[in-house]
């Protein structure tokens, strides 16, 4: 019998096994439609789930089921509770975005972020309080009541709850979702990735526990931040620089924590600037591009300010006229001339970088798995000054992003930037300033983009994803359990380890197939026993009291083992940056360092 006619279209080429103990990619090859030629089924539900996909001619077959079964999850997770609610006398974080949003509705821009700081005071960069704006104008048509200044604080309304939940999904399905979409399509394209393979990858990423217990059930807009640093990232693979600082700065713009991406980010257009030649006008491009996106973000800020000065706003009007000093550069305040025209622009700003950047409130607030808390167990931290505390945090933090910045600068290869970006998110989750719980979205981010990419479900890739996606939602089960959200959190981390195939409802991606190798018996190892440890430390959280005198036992061995495998996540991650990047070939290194 005859066999198929042969494509008219070049196949692209096969992807080869690591050989270090893990499977080969689901599909061996594909014809230039993306069409699977192989009949391998994958061991793991999510693959098998989505295997009669593997002959589809479009995305577009896919990918609605994609979006339809996210946004089923989300939605369903949203019916629990939230942050703060039913809680007093702060409400949470839920109450903190319902206040900004009749914050910079209800009050001059001017007052923005000087308005009863004790009460959820506005602490994030000028984009949050934009979007808050827009929101809050939405909202305000729906039901006034729900954004009154000081009456309505602390509400519990059901149908504002709806609203507020209905503004996450729409959000994350306007940035996160189309910027996740675009950058899983041209990661795969880029290496060599069939259709099939980037479905299977992108429906893994949107379904990320972590990003919808935090943002869906707990009450955040992190999806919003990430979304744009995935769209810079994505601008980079297409070889938009000029478009992936306009994103940058929109992260920047939104949350300052995407400052764990900017070093990296920095570092690679800094390289593709200089190798394999100087390209001045491209570095030129860039410096135009960035300064302009910063101008324009805060341009609002600036000329509400300037306005609100000309009609005789004050941006404290509890001070009835009198002009307190600048919260930085106190010394220096007085110095200024409280009636030029400039001083409104002044105070503004110095207000703004001392609400985002809250050095004052310690090393940190609360438990959290980084190598700080977990040090505090043994010294006492909180004795030393403030001052030798940050510089420490400076100087650690440095230590652990340079190395990644170095190779990402040296080897500026678009591929690398996931690894690079996680790299360095895990550095200053690790010893940065001031961490909060669900900080450990950003390194977990493109460490799980990383499945979009060659070998991504492999087992030995999504072993390591999945231990780290894992353990920092296991991290912040003690801050979902004090508002009751057990339920989803057992949900939605045990459906992820299910759907690819990891513990602790599988082991198999374990499995070895012929002969063991030391690595992949030492990553089995690790994870497992690690794996082992979160179990027993949900049977005795759940069944056995802390001693007398130790209420928060349970709490600060959940932050020792987690802030011990984060550290091993970041290890990974520059070890696998390191060896993809080819860092280790000494004669390429010595040709670009000579290039300077």
């Amino acid at each position: 019998m005859a066999g198929p006619a042969p494509s008219p279209h070049k196949p692209r080429r096969k992807v080869k096994s690591s050989g270090n103990g893990t499977e080969p990619a689901p599909l061996i090859s594909t014809s230039g439609s993306g069409r699977a030629s192989s009949s391998s089924k994958p061991s793991y539900p999510l693959g098998a789930l989505l295997w009669p996909a593997r002959s589809s001619l479009s995305q577009w077959e896919i990918l609605p089921l994609i979006l339809m079964a996210a946004g089923l999850f989300r939605w369903a997770a949203g019916l629990w509770g939230y942050s703060g609610y039913q809680n007093p006398p702060m409400h949470g974080d839920y109450e903190a975005q319902r206040h900004w949003m009749e914050i910079t509705t209800k009050l001059p821009i001017s007052q923005w972020y000087f308005h009863d700081l004790e009460w959820w005071g506005l602490d994030y960069p000028p984009l949050t309080a934009y979007h808050s704006w827009i929101l809050g104008k939405i909202g305000g048509l729906i039901d006034r009541s729900w954004f009154e200044l000081h009456t309505s604080r602390g509400t519990d309304d059901p149908s504002l709850k709806v609203f507020m939940r209905a503004t996450v999904i729409v959000s994350e399905y306007l940035i996160y979702v189309p910027a996740a979409v675009i950058f899983v399509r041209r990661l795969s394209k880029l290496q060599g990735v069939n259709t099939w393979s980037a479905a299977v990858a992108l429906t893994a990423i949107l379904m990320q526990p972590g990003t919808i217990l935090i943002d869906h059930v707990h009450f955040q807009y992190n999806t919003v931040m990430l979304g744009f640093v995935l769209a810079s990232m994505s601008s980079i693979l297409a070889g938009r620089f000029m478009w992936s600082c306009v994103f940058f700065v929109m992260a920047l713009g939104f949350k300052q924590m995407a400052l764990y991406y900017a070093p990296p980010m920095f570092a690679y257009l800094l390289g593709v600037c200089l190798f394999p030649r100087l390209n001045f006008p491209r570095f030129l491009g860039i410096a135009r591009v960035t300064a302009a996106s910063f101008a324009v973000l805060l341009l609002p800020i600036i000329l509400g300010s300037l306005y609100d000065a000309q009609r005789g706003v004050e941006a404290r009007p509890d001070l009835h006229g009198h002009k307190a000093p600048l919260p930085i550069f106190t010394q220096y305040s007085f110095r200024l001339d409280y009636h030029a025209w400039y001083y409104p622009i002044v105070q503004q700003m110095a207000q703004l970088v001392h609400r985002v950047f809250p050095f004052a409130r310690g090393l940190f607030e609360d438990k959290v798995a980084n190598f700080w808390c977990a040090a505090n167990v043994f010294i006492k931290l909180k004795q030393y000054p403030s001052e030798i505390l940050q510089r420490t945090s400076l100087l650690f933090t440095l230590a652990a992003i340079t190395p990644a910045c170095f190779v990402i600068f040296v080897k500026p290869r678009k591929e690398l930037l996931p690894l690079a970006l996680a790299t360095s998110a895990w550095g200053f989750f690790l010893f940065s300033f001031q961490v909060h719980e669900k900080s450990v979205l950003l390194p977990l981010m493109p460490m799980t983009a990383l499945l979009a990419g060659k070998q991504g479900l492999s087992k030995n890739t999504r072993a390591w994803v999945g231990f780290g996606n894992l353990l920092g939602v296991w991290t912040m089960f003690p801050l979902l359990q004090r508002v009751d959200l057990r339920v989803p959190y057992y949900v939605l981390s045990l459906l992820w380890a299910y759907l690819l195939g990891l513990p602790p409802t599988s082991f198999s991606v374990y499995k070895t197939e012929g002969k063991a190798t030391w690595t992949g018996l030492a990553t089995t190892t690790l994870h497992l026993g690690f794996y082992l440890a979160m179990a027993v430390w949900h049977v005795a959280e759940s069944f056995l009291s802390p001693p007398n005198g130790k209420p928060d036992l349970w709490v600060v061995v959940n932050v020792g083992i987690g802030a011990v495998g984060f550290g091993i996540c970041y290890l990974w991650c520059f070890f696998t940056l390191v060896v993809e990047s080819g860092f280790l070939d000494r004669s390429q290194v010595g040709k670009k360092i000579k290039a300077l």
